[in-house]
């Protein structure tokens, strides 16, 4: 197999849509079987584990570890990549997260789903939370058949208020954060800020990468795993971050952070590690 792809470079700048485009690249190799695959990327391993912010790995058709990155590996308070070799994300991570996990993988594998671009809440040691954008794509053999998955996950920074129009994005941001309670239409944000739907899309992207509806999710989310701290009621979390009802939120919940909000909950008396 001739060289996997053109890697990007190693920066901080390095885009969400450059490293899609990365993990779209693995997707389209047509490798004899997965281990054709891991010996091309040991070329470039290095590289990987030079670029900061971000997670790799690459799973058998099992959902098991057979290549992750040494960003991976720290986060989850490990040295090497070994210890994950082998094992699932429900065999890493605390098991009602891990076993979120593990589904999302399975679905990949099993229904050819990809994700892209999913904006996902991950968990630190130390307790520390954070956001970024996660590409999941199934890896296929010369005949079709899938033989495993690649996944990547940049770190959202902050954003940088250098651009033209960061102040019109910043008060969209702030109106945001201040009626993530309740619906928020397009208009209001065009009427705030003076920009056109296609801009305020546009703009969202390349200064906070993410949708003006990713926004939403983000801020609502974060609310909700404060207030899932205490002892609220999880319907009442529901309606007070802007979902109209329990099943809605408990849907969006698991989709950015692998838990329902109950098991969210109850891990939050234990140890919390990164997933990827």
């Amino acid at each position: 197999m001739n060289c996997v792809m053109s890697s990007p470079a190693v920066s901080d700048e390095i885009s969400p849509a450059e490293l899609s485009r990365f993990c779209e690249g693995l997707a389209r190799q047509r490798p004899e079987n997965i281990y054709v695959l891991l010996n091309a990327l040991a070329l470039i391993a290095p590289l990987l584990n030079a670029i900061p912010g971000v997670v790799f790995f690459v799973k058998d058709r099992h959902a098991r570890y057979l290549l992750a990155n040494l960003t991976l590996a720290r986060r989850c308070g490990l040295s090497s990549m070994a210890p994950l070799l082998g094992k699932t994300s429900a065999d890493v991570f605390p098991r009602r997260l891990g076993q979120g996990y593990t589904e999302q993988d399975l679905r990949v594998l099993n229904e050819g789903a990809t994700l892209r671009d999913r904006l996902e809440l991950h968990f630190y040691s130390g307790r520390r939370t954070g956001w970024c954008l996660t590409q999941k794509l199934a890896l296929c053999n010369a005949s079709g058949q899938v033989i495993g998955m690649a996944g990547i996950s940049h770190d959202l920074q902050e954003a940088s208020a250098c651009h033209p129009a960061w102040q019109q994005l910043a008060a969209i941001d702030e109106y945001i954060r201040t009626h993530y309670e309740r619906p928020i239409a397009m208009e209001e944000l065009t009427a705030l800020s003076g920009l056109s739907v296609a801009q305020i899309e546009r703009y969202c992207k390349r200064i906070f990468h993410l949708t003006p509806r990713q926004m939403i999710h983000k801020v609502r989310l974060e609310k909700a795993t404060e207030l899932l701290a205490g002892d609220m009621p999880i319907t009442d979390i529901a309606l007070q971050c802007g979902y109209t009802d329990h099943s809605a939120f408990s849907r969006q919940f698991k989709a950015m952070t692998g838990s329902t909000p109950r098991d969210f909950r109850l891990t939050l008396g234990g140890e919390m590690s990164v997933q990827c």
